[in-house]
Order: C-alpha cells, then structure tokens, then sequence
C-alpha cells in the first residue's frame, strides 16, 4: 500500500505529553487551569506581545478582536481577498460587511497601495470603513509598516491574522504584535497545534481581560450565575493549552524544517520551465508553513489543476492555494478592489506538503511526481 503524503500534519515533540499527564493528574481538565495561564504568558514570552487571552480557535479569537474595536450591523470591515474563509466570517458574524482588497505580488498579501486608496475614496464618500483585517499568508508578513500608517491615519483599528504566520518575522518584529489586536491559530495543520486552539493578543491589558470575560459566557462577577452582556464559550481547555506548551518549545525547530523542506522544492523544482516560487519579502523571513508555487501551463506543459489530480493519483496531498474570497458564492454581494492578483495566484498557484515531519523520501517523492509531468 502506498504511504499517503499528507499537506500538513501535527507534529508533536517530546514535552506534550508530559504537560497533558500534569492536567490529568492535578485534575485541572475543564477550560480554565495553570497551563492556560502559563500558555499565555509563554507565547507572549515567544512573539514579544503583553498580554493574551487563549481561546478555542483563530476564528473565535477573530470573532472576540471584532466585538472588542465594537464592529456593528450595517459597518464595513477592510479584509484581505486571498485568504481563508475564517478571516471573514466572523465579519459576518457581527452583521458587518467585508470590502475585499487585493494581493501584491511581493508578498502574496494585502496590497498596501490598494488599502490607502480605498480608506481614501470611502472617507471621500463618507463611509469609512471601521476597522482593517490584514492577513499574514502562507508563513509570510504583510508588508506592515504602510498598513499600520494608513490604518493610523485614518484613525481605524487594524486586526492582524496571524493565524498562519507563527515564527515569522516583519523587520525583526513578530506579525501579529503591529496591530491593535493579533490573532493566531493552532489548527491541527498549523506549525505548532493544540489540535484546535487559538490566542488574541494586544498591548491592551483591558482589551485582552475583556475578551477573556466575553469568552467564559461573560458571566457577571457574582456568587450566582449572572450575565449583563452575550458572551461565547470560546476559552481553551487546559489539556490542550498543556500542548501548546510543549509545541513552544519546538517552534524554532519547526519552522527550521519548513523552509529546509522549502529549500529542497525551490533547489529541484524550481529549475524547471514555468515553475515560480511564492518570494520572500526582503522586509521579513517567512516560515514556509506551506510551500506554494506558481505553473505556467504554456511553459510547464500542463496546469496547475492536471498537477494536482495526478498526485492524487499518487497519494500526495496537494491543493490550489486560497480561493479568493471576493470569488466565493457566499461573498458575492460584498464590494471588492482589484483582484486581478488574487484571481491568477489562485489560477495558477498550487501548495506542496510541508509539515515538519517529512522525511526526505517523502520530499524526493513529490518532486519527482512533479518532474515527470514535464515533457
């Protein structure tokens, strides 16, 4: 039987177990707990942020972060175009509308250009949006500084989703901490996971105890059961913040072994005719958690969909990068700029395995299954 490939799997270190058998032992299961409170004081420790707040998700951390800015029926809410779904819905959530903008090709993310024109044209009209969602995609940073200065200038909060961009960096800085408010994930394709988790962070200490007051049902503080606003059932498990614990400690390591494995693809692939490599912005260094590239079908000699239905074949995972949100039937009322990017990236572009557990036969596998697609 063929072994499969899989994109991305959890890769678990020597440490995990040992933090989930201390819950288990000192019966701290529920969702509060020491390895909660370590686990937030821990990543804030790795990314140089003050103060977070772990949760049962990115998206319900994204969800918290818009409720906190006070996003409301009827507002408009700046967000990437090629992204997951996750970025948006929680817009969606609160009765607000996403504007979707497009990608620059230097870094695959938000086009900072396209943001300062648009906040210029809607305060023109009268309707600035409410708040800036940016993300950090694939493993690489936003180019952050003319988002925060527009965002700064026009006096509109920015959230950034991180979600996939844990151990990257922005001129020395960790994504995620440039913001009123950063939002990361550890999904069980993540690169590092608590099999489903998330954190919201800030400089606002206020800000982060209000979200964790809104993610424990916002129960008022009372002998009784209490509640003066909605909250969510959103905070993380103590088991899985034990995880967590432990996969901080390998982070480095993990994002070592994605780019080494981005290293090998770029070396063997990308020599070959209409084959690019997502780029690394000179601004920052990427961590690779996944490595994507571009097919020129005309060049290559078959498109990038033809590439992933014959791996398949093969039992390697691999899938086009995120269909863009602007393009999603969901979606399809919401305003957009641009898109153009967007559209090709998504047309073209195509994801590798890359966990950080594969070994070099796996790696030697993919690249040979794509190297002999070429005539």
């Amino acid at each position: 039987m063929i072994k499969p490939i899989l994109l991305s799997t959890p890769h678990m270190g020597d440490r995990e177990l040992e933090f989930v058998q201390e819950a288990f032992k000192t019966n701290w299961i529920a969702p509060v707990g020491p390895h909660v409170d370590a686990f937030e004081q821990e990543f804030c420790q790795a990314i140089g942020a003050s103060h977070a707040a772990a949760v049962s998700s990115g998206t319900a951390a994204l969800h918290l972060a818009l409720r906190l800015i006070g996003i409301k029926p009827g507002d408009e809410v700046v967000c990437s175009t090629l992204t997951f779904i996750a970025t948006a819905s929680p817009i969606t959530y609160l009765g607000a509308k996403p504007l979707f903008i497009d990608s620059d090709r230097t870094s695959w993310n938000m086009n900072p250009d396209l943001l300062r024109e648009t906040l210029a044209k809607r305060l023109h009209q009268g309707k600035l949006p409410k708040a800036v969602v940016v993300v950090h995609l694939y493993g690489q940073s936003a180019d952050l500084a003319p988002i925060v200065e527009a965002c700064n200038e026009y006096e509109i909060p920015l959230i950034e989703d991180a979600a996939e961009a844990l151990g990257a960096t922005y001129k020395g800085r960790s994504p995620g901490t440039f913001g009123h408010i950063g939002i990361f994930s550890f999904n069980g394709n993540k690169i590092i996971t608590t099999s489903g988790g998330g954190m919201l962070v800030s400089e606002d200490a206020d800000l982060v105890a209000k979200a964790r007051f809104l993610a424990t049902q916002a129960r008022d503080p009372a002998p009784h059961y209490q509640h003066s606003q909605i909250g969510y059932n959103y905070r993380l498990s103590n088991v899985l913040a034990g995880i967590g614990r432990g996969q901080l400690r390998v982070l480095a390591d993990r994002v070592t072994a994605r780019r080494h494995n981005f290293a090998i693809y770029q070396q063997e692939l990308g020599k070959l005719p209409g084959i690019e490599f997502m780029p690394e912005a000179t601004f920052g260094r990427a961590t690779r958690w996944l490595t994507c590239l571009t097919v020129d079908p005309d060049a290559f000699g078959v498109d990038r969909e033809q590439i992933r239905l014959v791996l398949s074949q093969q039992q390697i995972e691999v899938r086009p990068v995120w269909k863009p949100l602007h393009l999603q039937p969901v979606f399809s009322e919401c305003d957009r700029i641009g898109g153009a990017i967007a559209e090709d990236l998504f047309d073209r572009g195509l994801c590798l395995p890359s966990g950080s557990n594969l070994t070099s036969e796996d790696l030697t596998r993919v690249i040979q299954a794509i190297a002999n697609l070429h005539p």
